[in-house]
C-alpha cells in the first residue's frame, strides 16, 4: 500500500473514532435528560387519553316510585332454611305482587308454614296476604286463619292447639302478636270463644277479646 493510501486510511479511521466518541458523549448528555422525556411523554399520552375519553352523562332526574308491581311471581313456593338445614318457613301462592312504594308483597290464596324455635308449627292462609319485606308483619284478609298445633314449651309443659277464624287478621311474627278489629273466632283445644275485636300477645300467652264476646267451654273431666 502506497503512503497516500495509508494516510487516508489513518485518516478515515481517526474520522470514525472521532463520530464515535461524539456520539457516546451525546446519548451521555441524552440519558440525563431521558427520566424527565419519559415524564413528559406519559403526561401527554394521559392527557391525549383524557381528551378522547367520553364524558360521563350526567344523572337523570330520579325516577319515581309508584304502586305499580315491580316484580310478580306465579304458581310459586318459597322456602326458608335455618342455618342447619331444618325447615323455617315455607310459602305457597297462585300469584305474588311487589309495590315498591309501600315495601309490600301482595299474594294471593296464600298459605304459610312457619316452624318456631322449639319446632312448634304455625300456618297461616287466606284469600290473600300482605307483607311487608323484611317479612315480620302480615296481613291476612279473605276466610283468614291462623292455627299453631299443640306443642310443648321451653318447661315441657303442654300447649294445646290454638286458632284464629276471622275476615282479617294482622300477625306480627317476634314476638308473636296476632290482632284483629272484625269479628274473631278463637279455638283452644275443645273450648271456643268469638269477639268483636281481638288483641293476642303469644308471648305472654294472653288474648283480650272484646265487644260481644260469647264462649262455649267444653266440659272438663
Amino acid at each position: 500500500m502506497s503512503a497516500v493510501a495509508q494516510a487516508a486510511a489513518a485518516t478515515a479511521t481517526a474520522t470514525r473514532r472521532s463520530h464515535r466518541k461524539s456520539l457516546l458523549r451525546l446519548w451521555d448528555r441524552l440519558s440525563i435528560y431521558l427520566p424527565v422525556l419519559l415524564m413528559l411523554l406519559l403526561a401527554l399520552a394521559s392527557y391525549w387519553l383524557l381528551r378522547i375519553t367520553p364524558q360521563a352523562e350526567p344523572p337523570g332526574p330520579e325516577r319515581e316510585v309508584t304502586h305499580q308491581p315491580d316484580y310478580f311471581m306465579r304458581r310459586f313456593s318459597v322456602k326458608v332454611f335455618e342455618p342447619g338445614g331444618a325447615l323455617k318457613t315455607e310459602l305457597y301462592g297462585s300469584e305474588a305482587r311487589h309495590h315498591p312504594d309501600t315495601g309490600t308483597i301482595v299474594v294471593d290464596a296464600a298459605r304459610i308454614r312457619s316452624f318456631g324455635p322449639l319446632r312448634q308449627l304455625s300456618t297461616a292462609t287466606a284469600r290473600q296476604i300482605t307483607s311487608n319485606d323484611a317479612g315480620t308483619e302480615y296481613l291476612l284478609e279473605g276466610e283468614a286463619a291462623v292455627v299453631r298445633q299443640a306443642s310443648r314449651g321451653a318447661k315441657g309443659e303442654l300447649l294445646p292447639r290454638i286458632e284464629f277464624h276471622g275476615e282479617r287478621l294482622r300477625v306480627v311474627t317476634d314476638p308473636e302478636h296476632v290482632s284483629s278489629d272484625l269479628p274473631v273466632v278463637l279455638v283452644r283445644g275443645p273450648d271456643q270463644i268469638t269477639a268483636d275485636r281481638l288483641d293476642y300477645r303469644g308471648d305472654e300467652r294472653v288474648a283480650d277479646l272484646t265487644g260481644q264476646v260469647k264462649a262455649q267451654f267444653a266440659p272438663r273431666p
